[in-house]
């Protein structure tokens, strides 16, 4: 990563010099031009072991630093509807547990000692396990990871104690009015579905440590898991290691079970959860598109346009020109393994509610019915093809990119090609996906606020549905 240090400083020589060579004459900055920036994206090296645990490998001596994240393909949407929660407690009690080995509070104490951190975590459809650590202390961080991964113990009484936290953050759930609006607007979104779930304290509290135990083993094999490793190792030093550190734990089939995809029969509405607040909660949205839609960077740029820059004609109207929020924004969440999500969110003072509604969907409406300028077109492409280059600043996020590409199946060449699929995208092509994926007749609008203080009723944009803010169901 040096080297990269190194080219950046010479370019900002060379044209710090050629700019001293031209001080005598007048220079107008937008008439300036810059060759196209070159960038070939680090490569981390991919290895299979025999026992079936692919590893991408990635090394930076720069700092004597290590950083490995294991990637495993379970999550929340292969839990039963009735134990809503059961994954996240799983991940959260791997590592907060100990292992059958060693109790958690050893393991916290030698971790501190060392200034290494472990953690776990498992989401929708993802689980983490996550090791960083001086490169002097990788051998002994490294058997208390393997150990995270392989042999967690879930003791009772760590359990009890994330399963009585995880309560009382369901008892506060509706405290934050943002947290509301997102979790009512998922439900929404996905009637039915895992991806629309949410833990309840009956839910939780019917968890048990068997049950943890036993959706543990059903995912956590050498063959279903994926490692992300980074930093201060030579390959064949780390092989050897992680062949060391799971010796024994061998290859077994794993079987998910089917998960349906949501229902695209989505109705629009317009929900309200009443709060005695000052200011409204406003989130309208609809599904989107997944990861393989060819029109996926002409979404890309159009999304960049209506609502994901400083300069999007959602921010400069709603914020610039009006003062109606300070935060307005839109993206297409676009899915890994189910259709993802279009949403359009902002804050606003209660009194401008309705008017600030009004003017998002006019908005986005705006952008199916005429072209973009060339302008915004230019924006959008530079923002996103010369950002790209920062995904790439530290070797962790190398590895780690490159191992989610194949753990959430992404065709080859994506990143490659990625910036070239983005330069592509024309005015025409924006204007065919907003006609296409933009729906704004067809959203599920969500505000959390107080309605008596909004300038015009809700029911403006239909009939109202009133969600009842209940904590822990």
């Amino acid at each position: 990563m040096k080297k990269w240090g190194r080219l950046l400083l010479i370019f900002i020589t060379a044209f710090t010099i050629t700019a001293c060579a031209g001080a005598g004459k007048t220079v107008d900055p937008r008439t300036m031009t810059f060759p196209p920036l070159k960038f070939e994206i680090p490569k981390s090296e991919r290895v299979q072991l025999e026992n079936g645990m692919v590893v991408y490998l990635l090394e930076d001596h720069e700092l004597p630093l290590v950083n490995i994240t294991a990637y495993v393909a379970t999550g929340s949407i292969y839990e039963p509807p009735e134990k809503t929660g059961l994954a996240g407690l799983t991940g959260a009690v791997m590592r907060s547990g100990g292992t059958a080995e060693l109790p958690p509070e050893k393991m916290d104490a030698e971790l501190e000692f060392m200034a290494s951190a472990v953690e776990s975590s498992i989401g929708s459809d993802m689980g983490n396990v996550s090791l960083s650590t001086l490169t002097k202390n990788l051998n002994r961080t490294l058997e208390i990871f393997a150990q995270v991964l392989m042999n967690p113990a879930f003791r009772e009484d760590r359990l009890t104690l994330a399963k009585n936290r995880t309560i009382e953050g369901l008892r506060r759930q509706n405290d934050d009015p943002q947290g509301v609006a997102n979790r009512e607007l998922r439900k929404a979104l996905y009637p039915g579905h895992p991806l629309g779930r949410h833990p309840t304290i009956e839910t939780v509290k019917g968890i048990t440590r068997e049950e943890m135990a036993s959706f543990h083993r059903n995912y956590y094999h050498p063959n279903n898991v994926i490692l992300a490793v980074s930093g201060d190792f030579t390959k064949g030093e780390m092989l050897e290691k992680l062949r060391t550190s799971f010796a024994g734990w061998e290859k077994t089939p794993v079987t998910s079970p089917p998960v349906a995809e949501p229902t695209t029969d989505i109705k629009p509405a317009v929900l309200l959860a009443r709060k005695d607040v000052n200011q409204s909660v406003v989130r309208m949205g609809h599904l989107g598109i997944e990861k393989s839609n060819p029109d996926l960077y002409s979404v890309r740029v159009m999304d960049y346009i209506l609502g994901g820059g400083f300069t999007s004609r959602l921010t400069t109207e709603i914020r610039s020109n009006q003062g109606l929020a300070y935060n307005v924004d839109s993206y297409f969440d676009v899915g890994r393994r189910f259709i993802g999500t279009f949403i359009a969110e902002t804050e606003t003072k209660s009194e401008s509610t309705v008017r600030t509604i009004s003017l998002m969907r006019d908005i986005i409406a705006g952008m199916t019915s005429a072209p973009v300028t060339d302008q915004e077109l230019k924006l959008a492409k530079d923002a996103i093809i010369n950002s790209f280059i920062f995904g790439f600043a530290k070797p962790d996020a190398v590895a780690n990119q490159q191992a989610r590409l194949e753990f959430y199946n992404y065709s080859p060449g994506f990143l490659e090609n990625y910036r070239d699929n983005i330069a592509k995208v024309t005015k025409e092509d924006v204007l065919r996906v907003a006609k296409k994926y933009l729906h704004p007749d067809e959203m599920v609008l969500m505000v959390v606020g107080d309605e008596m203080k909004f300038d015009k009723p809700l029911s403006t944009f239909g009939a109202v549905k009133e969600i009842k803010l209940e904590n822990g169901k």
